[in-house]
């Protein structure tokens, strides 16, 4: 049964519907050796490339799946890395159809929660800013923390991409006592690149680690080591996808016997 494109390249894990039609836009898809269109159907036996590349076509659509990854330091939230680094994807399950799709990005120093999912539209929605998702860090931070410091970070600081501030900030659990090394737990709305980094930064602190411990309703919570990571529970699911405005599939009733 064909499909329209934008539907079939979301399901298969290329990006959102919006996104794929820019790529069909920009003259970057292709359906067998020919430019696609907007609007136009295929069906899972079409050969369809994505800026050179093959992408395998579910022959149905896939089941939607979410994993929560715990990222190492040292490793990288990229497919491929000219230098032959760690990657995150080099350990996840294999898919039917479709390819996995990191949900936002972490640097390469920090660590903790990483989301991944077959979907792209709920990966489209997960990091859009209309939707507002909360992203909480752990941070250790070397240098002195003073009231006026954390009333700016509170209310908003000039970075070179505009202005930016927490959401919250308050000392997080510091059992070592008062030394130069402190932790504080913050959250934002926001995920712009090395953002909580650049906060601290500009009032002269420096942040020696950083750990993602929450994304939206998620918690990285214990039990999964890092470098590896689990299935989202269906409760799980169901919280996230409330969080973006989505549903779950209805299920076909069952047949009752007798």
């Amino acid at each position: 049964m064909s499909e329209r494109i934008q539907k079939v390249l979301a399901e298969a894990g290329v990006a959102s519907r919006r996104a794929v039609e820019a790529l069909i836009e920009e003259g970057r898809v292709s359906v067998n050796g020919q430019p696609a269109q907007l609007g136009q159907k295929i069906e899972a036996t079409d050969r369809v490339r994505v800026d050179g590349r093959p992408v395998r076509l579910a022959k149905k659509s896939a089941p939607r799946r979410v994993l929560l990854y715990k990222k190492r330091v040292g490793e990288l939230v990229t497919r491929e890395d000219p230098e032959g680094r760690r990657t995150v994807f080099r350990k996840l399950p294999e898919l039917d159809g479709g390819r996995w799709i990191a949900v936002g990005r972490l640097d390469i120093n920090t660590s903790g929660l990483l989301l991944l999912t077959n979907d792209g539209e709920l990966a489209r929605r997960l990091t859009h800013p209309s939707f507002e998702l909360e992203r909480e860090y752990a941070v250790r931070v070397l240098g002195g923390m003073t009231p006026e410091v954390l009333e700016k970070l509170r209310k908003g600081v000039k970075l070179e991409d505009g202005m930016a501030h927490f959401d919250r900030i308050e000392p997080g659990d510091n059992e070592d006592g008062a030394g130069a090394n402190q932790w504080w737990r913050v959250t934002l709305r926001e995920g712009r690149n090395r953002e909580v980094r650049r906060l601290f930064e500009s009032q002269g602190l420096q942040v020696s680690r950083l750990i993602r411990v929450r994304y939206g309703p998620l918690e990285l919570g214990r039990g999964i080591k890092s470098g590896s990571y689990r299935e989202i529970e269906p409760a799980e699911m169901k919280s996230l996808l409330a969080a973006v405005g989505m549903q779950e599939p209805a299920r076909k009733p069952r047949r009752q016997r007798g």
